[in-house]
């Protein structure tokens, strides 16, 4: 089994690092600008899996598309970026640092965003939204770590990650209001908005330092007699790093169980972006800008449980199952002309508040677990 790493032997590493380069002794400044860093990345790369959803009547308006399945892969390729990504970034991440990851891949967010606005033709947005969620998907298993890399206690970094899910889980929604309202317009403002808003938060991102404890040992040579050795080779190097995940999934079956969990719950609320316009257009005749303000309600139950889950891990993640299930009931009971819209739009409250609760817990927990290798393990889930 791939061994995790305590807390004595993480500060160890970190041990005879300069203190200005030292990341668990950072200022209280200099971690709330490396928090609000992470949060920045992240919710961008959220809003991005939403941004379209509001925009698909439109957009298969303009390229002459007949197909609504079709229109659906404007999230899935998006959420199959998701699923590659990690892979990619978490483990290198563990090998080139936190910052050159985070930045290179917001920066390649931003390009493929711009892209997606100028899109001559259908295919080429598929395309591009593709690249798009391979580009977004590193913060979902680096930023957690990078939280892990500044707060050597638990209760100070679960509150980091605290607002780092609270983000994930009230930004999305944001996705369908922005591109219901800005379809008015264009389509393409949909995604001129996003990239004008990951825009505003980029010298932000550029100003993170490095915070992953050997990456900095080996910058300022911290151990020579281990930088005299001779180094592996550039295949065994990049096999043992893009191998990690899959060898932590196989072997570690905490880390198996999550991911496939997490999963199955991150689904779910991608769903909701292709469901809702179908209830609430196709059912209640609403507008596109009305259909994004029902997602209102699973915003605020994120809101309402950012706060309390630092000091507690699994234990919530058993009562957020339930919340999950007894939303989708109430969803698919009240979904109904005769009964009013807001009845069912309700049923994110239950939803959004299992979302965030489950992934508080579990992905704090791995965090905890595997702390120097928490990138892999998160990108295994």
């Amino acid at each position: 089994m791939v061994s995790s790493l305590t807390g004595n032997e993480w500060l160890d590493a970190t041990f005879g690092l300069p203190d200005n380069k030292n990341p668990l002794k950072f200022s209280r400044r200099k971690q709330a600008q490396v928090v609000a860093a992470g949060i920045a990345i992240i919710a961008n790369s959220a809003l991005g899996s939403s941004l379209p959803s509001g925009a698909t009547s439109d957009i298969a308006k303009a390229f002459s598309v007949t197909n609504r399945l079709q229109l659906v892969l404007l999230n899935s390729l998006y959420m199959l970026g998701f699923a590659i990504g990690p892979l990619i970034f978490g483990p290198l991440s563990e090998h080139l640092g936190r910052r050159p990851v985070l930045i290179g891949t917001y920066l390649g967010y931003m390009i493929f965003t711009l892209c997606c606005a100028v899109s001559p033709n259908f295919t080429a947005l598929l395309i591009f939204r593709l690249f798009c969620g391979v580009a977004a998907a590193a913060p979902n298993a680096v930023v957690g770590p990078l939280f892990a890399d500044i707060f050597d206690r638990p209760g100070p970094r679960g509150k980091a990650t605290a607002y780092y899910m609270c983000a994930t889980a009230m930004v999305p929604p944001l996705g369908p209001i922005i591109s219901g309202y800005a379809t008015r317009h264009s389509w393409r403002l949909t995604f001129w908005v996003g990239l004008g808003i990951s825009g505003v938060f980029l010298p932000l991102v550029f100003c993170l330092p490095e915070t992953y404890a050997p990456i900095i040992r080996k910058k300022y040579r911290v151990d020579p007699e281990v930088a005299e050795k001779q180094q592996p080779s550039l295949a065994q190097e990049l096999k043992t790093i893009f191998a990690r995940p899959f060898v932590m999934a196989a072997r570690e079956p905490v880390v198996l169980f999550t991911s496939l969990y997490l999963a199955l719950v991150y689904a779910t609320l991608y769903l909701f972006f292709q469901a809702y316009p179908i209830i609430f257009q196709g059912v209640y005749q609403l507008s596109s800008g009305e259909v994004g303000l029902t997602f209102l309600p699973t915003m605020k139950a994120g809101a309402a449980w950012a706060n309390k889950i630092e000091y507690r891990r699994l234990p919530l993640a058993c009562a957020g199952g339930p919340l999950i299930i007894a939303s989708l009931f109430w969803l698919g009971w009240t979904s109904y002309s005769d009964i009013h819209p807001a009845v069912a739009s309700l049923s994110g409250l239950l939803f959004g508040a299992g979302y965030l609760v489950e992934f508080m817990a579990l992905l704090n927990y791995i965090t905890d677990a595997y702390r120097q290798y928490s990138a892999s393990a998160q990108a295994a889930s």
